[in-house]
């Protein structure tokens, strides 16, 4: 295939289209490719890290200063930037971001939280470790997020606070969930673990409520191998975050070790050891500066996986809304068996078996055990959730594949489907 880096149109590239009309000339056999050899296995979100990263890191190191530091506050400061955020807290992950979020927001026991069932467990966990209750409110089948009608019908006068999930990078209803919140006097709380990009009608994710909780883990859009940052408009919250999640210490306590001099810290309060390093921080600060650039490249993996992947018989991710900015950071296809031939566990396998990484996001929340026993969930009470995770394939869309990469990614799926089928007839 013809190189696509072509990083600032989604028009597909001479390379894509000769592909295209060759694949639908003839189908293409089973076993046609020659699959990737276990040292070449295509490692899923595996992040492209550059010289200037590494570089700042060993600045970082040669310093001597490897814990939260000036670092950190630089990084802090250029995220609230692209953001337009009026301030920034860096933490160690999302689950931190999102459990002092709740914390700040002082939630007692007895008290609800709305979430969806399509989501990572850390963001119910997260809502158990503040000591609040968490709802599920199942999701639209066609956005995977979190259904605003099930939201409402899912609020008691217990509930406090919702938590929407922009899935895959796909910004949730805002607009609809900004009027429950507000009719409802609820405390609303985004989790941007995939959304770093993602806006809204012209609104940036992490900014329609009181907190935005985003994610640098290692298969993020950027990364600071671990790490995480709080949105948030409230000076007085941002203060508040940034003590928890350092002990409890009051402000600046990272200064007592400066040349700026000795001074006392107090604490304030029984906080938690969330912080993040300067270590951490010299990746993100780099990798924030090619956000723009990473973004332009995922979404023209995403275009070339919505073509070479449109005649078979799966379902693909619906096309982003015109009036929002689909952060890519997933992409997600769904496999039922009476129409691929296959199983989605199998076709797992398959793809494993030609040395590429694929993942599942998500198997619904209440399919898991320790939710059953703790809240009596069942997956059928979810059931677009239920059937989305037993469906659901995440195949890789990084910025470090290349066009070589995609290609194999394709071709895979195709001769896993269309031998699928063959076996099926």
């Amino acid at each position: 295939m013809e190189n696509l880096n072509i990083h600032t149109s989604t028009r597909p590239a001479v390379g894509l289209r000769m592909y295209l009309r060759v694949a639908a000339r003839k189908p293409r056999k089973l076993g046609f490719t020659m699959a990737r050899s276990k040292d070449q296995f295509l490692v899923f979100g595996a992040p492209l890290i550059g010289e200037a990263e590494i570089g700042e890191v060993v600045a970082s190191m040669k310093s001597g200063w490897l814990g939260t530091g000036p670092k950190v506050m630089r990084f802090q400061q250029d995220f609230a930037s692209y953001r337009n955020a009026p301030h920034a807290v860096a933490v160690n992950s999302c689950t931190a971001a999102l459990h002092l979020s709740m914390v700040a927001s002082r939630l007692k026991p007895g008290d609800e939280v709305i979430t969806t069932p399509l989501t990572f467990c850390a963001t119910v966990n997260a809502i158990i470790h503040a000591g609040a209750t968490p709802v599920l409110a199942d999701v639209d089948p066609r956005t995977m997020n979190i259904d605003p009608e099930q939201v409402r019908l899912a609020i008691t006068p217990r509930t406090k606070a919702i938590i929407p999930v922009h899935f895959a990078g796909r910004p949730c209803e805002m607009d609809a969930l900004c009027a429950i919140a507000e009719e409802h006097e609820l405390i609303l709380i985004e989790d941007c673990a995939h959304a770093l990009e993602t806006e809204y009608k012209g609104r940036s994710a992490g900014l329609f409520g009181q907190y935005g909780c985003f994610s640098f883990y290692v298969t993020k859009n950027i990364t600071t191998a671990e790490g995480g940052m709080v949105l948030t408009r409230d000076a007085e919250m941002a203060q508040r975050i940034r003590t928890l999640a350092l002990h409890g210490m009051s402000h600046d306590a990272w200064k007592r070790f400066s040349d700026e001099g000795y001074s006392h810290y107090y604490v304030v309060e029984a906080g938690f050891k969330y912080n993040m390093t300067d270590l951490q921080a010299a990746i993100g600060i780099h990798q924030l500066g090619k956000v723009t650039e990473f973004w332009n490249r995922r979404e023209q993996l995403w275009q070339f996986y919505k073509r070479a992947l449109a005649d078979l018989p799966i379902s693909l991710p619906e096309d982003p809304a015109k009036d929002t900015v689909h952060g890519y950071h997933l992409y997600t296809i769904l496999i039922d068996e009476k129409e691929a031939g296959v199983s989605r566990d199998a076709f797992l396998s398959a793809m494993n078996a030609r040395n590429i990484g694929t993942g599942v996001h998500y198997l619904s929340i209440p399919e898991h055990p320790l939710y059953q026993e703790r809240f009596g969930w069942r997956p059928e009470a979810y059931p677009n959730a239920q059937r989305i995770g037993r469906q659901t394939v995440s195949l890789p869309l990084s910025q470090r594949l290349t066009d070589a990469d995609a290609q194999d990614v394709v071709d895979a799926v195709r001769d896993i489907l269309q031998g699928g089928r063959a076996e099926s007839r």
